[in-house]
């Protein structure tokens, strides 16, 4: 029982929290805050910034909707920042129904909605755009929340995200919010140097707990043994007696009858029996599915799942034309999720979206399928859709009347869309260059999904069995814990250019400085400057154990090494003179050719049947004295093959039947016996092979002698001496080493800004002051205003009047060569363009694009982007009035891509067109271009991604 004053304590504790912000913020919850919650909010209440830390579905965001709810209650603005545009729609709806529509705004480049509200959601690039800018919109900022901030690893636009960072004025209060990263104290340090007082709050625990299974045909089987979910199976790594989660004993056994000579042996659980929790209802403990079983289609798994009660499912297949085709097999299948109610709902909700898109552009947008899918219950979500459709495919997922989603993996950032169980068909994916497995880090974001707060007690992730599957590495991929966040930070043209213009070069590269990058980097450096302090003081000990008192034992063992090397070198160059022998001489063999092969499987006597023009590794066809018809190659020799008799070959010899093969042997045998050649002797047409003595040889020769002549050479202590000497050497490449990449990583940033720098002078768009200051030119202020991948090379071509002479529509094509990314097998495609001025302006954009890359080259800097030709056409044709299946007729651009395409087009001729310094007819020409573009389904998704 506590006593008096600690209830008196209790009671004050709880007077002073009910007159907090904090305490009123709870009232409007639904629900009990979580401890990691709390604490974050306090500490935004009490003036410090917050890195939050936690899980997918953990509710980080509530910690975000508080800093709203101070900024309003002190009379203060908030931004609240994400990574795409269908997150910031998401919260900007939310904030409307929470605060009121008139409190809240939303910035997403080509979208304004009430910019000037006391609460806006927008992008970070906007957000980034308004600081280089210096916009009155920034005027009483109070709070910024950066929504998923563990984006700044991406290497395309994580850069923006530091940038963000470093230029927030000192007043602004920064929630960071994070997916769970290994080293959140490591970022929250860095935001304590650059932003003030942080406090940093990581919560590993998931709300409502994650089972792990794996579909193994029409069984679902338990990962892990005992009951084990995934947060339970990471809690144990490391732990007494165990360095892994253990493993479903069944699994094991699955993959060593799979592969029975390279699986690991894996122990069953308590008892002997496997814990399979699903066993009892799928053939028993000893069931073993043969390969055909072992197969799961989609319809059927999705049926399986319904029967086991884990719907609604999200599925993740990591390719659009998969998640299509996944709906369609459903839809064959006569897959039916939904109540004949739940069906009219959806059918109204289609209808109203469908409202609004011209019926022309109907097919192409594939609305019937589309239509037909969700009626059942069952949806595609990918890049390609329509932003209406994707939009719709959320809104009737969170409502419970869409049951299967087949998704790629972008459906795993941000949105709000969980669901009681999460599918992986594969665990590895293409990343636009190659195949590769997914990451601990990419798994947990993915299956995070799985587990409605609220709703669900518990969440399920399913992996689809695939041959060759390793279940210890599905286990290991599930409960890893270890997804550093590293920055992808660089100086582009644009941050430099705006960065000169507001803080001069000098004062820019102590900023750059202060970069999560070079905060790494740095952390890096300190710890190899230990190592070098260490092995510094170890080369010194070594030193003075090979001292020797007849000389410079230093000299000596330097003239030791040279040796060893030359002797190794010459090794190699003798073994590489041995193959071009044994190259050239069986390119000189001939059909009847005789030949004693000193080695391998072919060694012994055989006759050459063919010969081979291959230049470097030529295999002719032989047959052996008994009677096998191979080939020769030069792993078979030691030097050069030399005929040792010859015979001929029967004309119509092919070698098919035993018979011939036996004849030609014996012609073979015939042979020798007549010639009895030498074991290796030659006859024929040998070549003769004199390769004279050597440079390598003379020097060889000279370092012996001077070794030889050298006074350490006859110390009687000598090989103990040279023992230490080797370890000085080893010890002190590897310090070098270790020196080159500390003076690799020191002010790497700042090198590489100092680059870019240069790059910018020599086209004229930073000149030099009399303080060895830099300021921007005229054409500079320019580029200030242009964000892309392609800013310089967009600045480069408006100096030289590309958009002159053309009309709005052709703009709009033309600006798409600086905008478009093609896929990889896309890229490098030149059509001819619709008119010759479309050309004209096309050959100045390649022509500054080669100046800007040779420059690039010289500078040691990554390469700007290829302009891309696979739009213009499209666009050019969209912008003169064309319907979408005209535009896109011939093309491989999904509906929902083009749509995506033509919003940055919009953004990009926006920017020029607010480009005060630009000529007044081109900026009127772009106006004209964007109101040509925002027409049909691009002005229907003016409010999606």
């Amino acid at each position: 029982m506590s006593s008096y004053a600690d209830r008196y304590q209790a009671a004050k504790q709880r007077a002073a929290h009910a007159r907090t912000e904090l305490a009123a913020f709870e009232q409007r919850l639904e629900f009990e805050m979580d401890e990691f919650q709390t604490v974050a909010c306090r500490a935004l209440e009490d003036g410090r910034g917050v890195l939050v830390a936690a899980p997918t579905g953990a509710g980080k965001t509530v910690v975000g909707e508080f800093a709203v709810h101070l900024a309003l209650s002190r009379g203060q603005k908030a931004f609240y920042t994400t990574p795409i545009k269908a997150l910031s729609n998401q919260k900007f709806h939310e904030f409307s129904r929470a605060f009121g529509a008139g409190r809240v705004g939303l910035l997403t480049g080509d979208t304004s909605v009430n910019s000037e509200a006391d609460v806006v959601v927008m992008t970070t690039e906007v957000l980034r755009n308004m600081l280089y800018a210096d916009s009155p919109t920034l005027l009483n900022l109070g709070f910024v929340v950066m929504d998923e901030v563990h984006y700044l690893a991406d290497r395309f636009r994580g850069a923006v995200w530091e940038e963000v960072i470093i230029h927030l004025p000192d007043s602004v209060q920064l929630v960071s919010l994070s997916a769970t990263v290994s080293n959140a104290e490591e970022f929250g340090a860095w935001l304590d140097t650059v932003r003030g007082d942080t406090d940093v709050v990581v919560s590993e625990h998931r709300p409502v707990p994650l089972w792990q299974h794996v579909q193994v045909g029409g069984r679902l089987l338990d990962l892990f043994v005992d009951d084990t979910t995934v947060e339970e199976a990471a809690e144990r790594i490391g732990g007494p007696g165990r360095d892994e989660p253990e493993v479903n004993p069944e699994l094991l056994q699955l993959a060593r009858a799979e592969h029975p000579r390279g699986g690991r042996r894996g122990g069953r659980g308590p008892g002997g029996r496997s814990r399979d929790r699903f066993a009892r209802r799928n053939g028993g403990e000893g069931y073993r599915p043969s390969a055909e079983t072992r197969r799961v289609s989609r319809p059927q798994l999705i049926r399986r799942l319904d029967a086991e009660g884990l719907l609604p499912v999200i599925t993740f297949i990591f390719s659009r034309a998969g998640c299509d085709a996944a709906v369609q097999q459903c839809v064959t299948a006569d897959i039916r999720l939904t109540t004949d109610k739940e069906q009219q709902t959806i059918r109204a909700r289609v209808a109203e979206t469908a409202a609004s898109l011209e019926a022309v552009d109907l097919n192409v947008l594939g609305f019937y399928e589309w239509r037909d899918g969700l009626l059942r219950g069952v949806a595609a979500h990918h890049a390609g859709m329509l932003p209406a459709f994707k939009e719709l495919v959320e809104e009737l997922f969170a409502e419970g009347l869409v049951k299967a989603v087949f998704a790629t993996e972008t459906l795993a950032l941000g949105i709000n869309m969980p669901a009681r169980s999460v599918v992986l068909e594969k665990l590895d994916k293409f990343n636009g260059e190659s195949r590769v497995d997914i990451t601990p880090g990419e798994y947990t974001q993915l299956t995070g999904r799985a587990g409605r707060r609220g709703i669900d007690v518990e969440g399920h992730a399913v992996v689809l069995w695939q041959p060759g599957m390793d279940p210890r590495a599905v286990a290991g991929l599930a409960s890893k814990r270890t997804y550093p966040l590293n920055s992808s930070f660089r100086p582009t043209y644009n941050m430099s250019v705006n960065l000169i213009a507001q803080f001069g070069a000098r004062r820019s590269r102590k900023i750059l400085e202060s970069s999560f990058a070079q905060f790494q980097a740095d952390r890096s450096v300190v710890g190899l400057a230990q190592r070098v302090r260490s092995q510094e003081g170890s080369l010194k000990g070594y030193e003075e154990a090979m001292t020797c008192h007849l000389g410079d034992f230093t000299e000596y063992a330097a003239l030791r090494r040279e040796l060893k090397d030359l002797e190794r070198s010459a090794e190699k160059s003798l073994s590489r003179l041995r193959r071009s022998d044994a190259v050239a001489s069986l390119h000189n063999l001939l059909p009847g050719d005789v030949v004693d092969i000193p080695r391998g499987r072919n060694a012994g006597y055989a006759v050459v049947l063919a010969t081979d023009p291959n230049r470097d590794d030529p295999r002719p066809s032989i047959l052996t004295l008994d009677h096998q018809m191979r080939r020769v190659g030069v792993q078979d020799l030691d030097g050069p093959l030399e005929p040792v008799s010859r015979i001929r070959i029967p004309k119509h010899f092919t070698g098919r039947t035993p018979k011939e093969r036996r004849d030609l042997a014996s012609s073979v045998r015939n042979a020798l016996h007549e010639h009895k050649p030498p074991r290796g002797g030659g006859r024929g047409h040998a070549i003769q092979f004199d390769r004279g003595t050597s440079a390598a040889e003379r020097r060889i020769a000279e370092v012996r002698k001077a070794l030889v002549a050298h006074p350490c050479h006859g110390c009687s202590d000598r090989e103990n001496h040279a023992r230490w000497a080797e370890r000085w050497w080893t010890l002190r490449r590897d310090t070098d080493g270790l020196l080159r990449q500390i003076e690799s990583r020191t002010n790497t940033i700042a090198k590489t800004f100092d680059r870019v720098s240069r790059v910018l002078a020599s086209f004229g768009y930073l000149e030099a002051l009399p303080d060895h200051e830099l300021r921007p030119t005229r054409a500079g202020e320019q580029l200030r205003r242009i964000y892309g991948d392609r800013d310089l090379l967009l600045a480069l071509s408006l100096r030289d009047g590309f958009l002159e002479g053309l009309d709005p529509a052709a703009t709009a094509g033309v600006i798409t060569m600086l905008v478009y990314q093609a896929k990889r097998e896309d890229q490098g495609i030149q059509p001819v363009l619709p008119s010759a001025a479309m050309d004209r302006a096309a050959q100045t954009v390649v022509r500054n694009w080669s100046r800007l890359t040779d420059s690039e080259a010289e500078h040691h800097l990554r390469p700007t982007a290829e302009p891309e030709f696979g739009l213009v056409e499209p666009m050019y044709l969209w912008a003169r009035g064309a319907t979408l299946s005209t535009a896109l007729s011939g093309t491989e651009l999904a509906a929902g891509d083009f749509v995506r395409w033509s919003k940055q087009v919009i953004d990009m001729l926006d920017q020029l067109a607010k480009i005060d310094l630009l000529d007044a007819g081109v900026r009127a020409q772009c106006q004209r271009a964007i109101a040509l573009v925002r027409r049909g389904v691009v002005a229907h998704s003016a409010f999606e991604d």
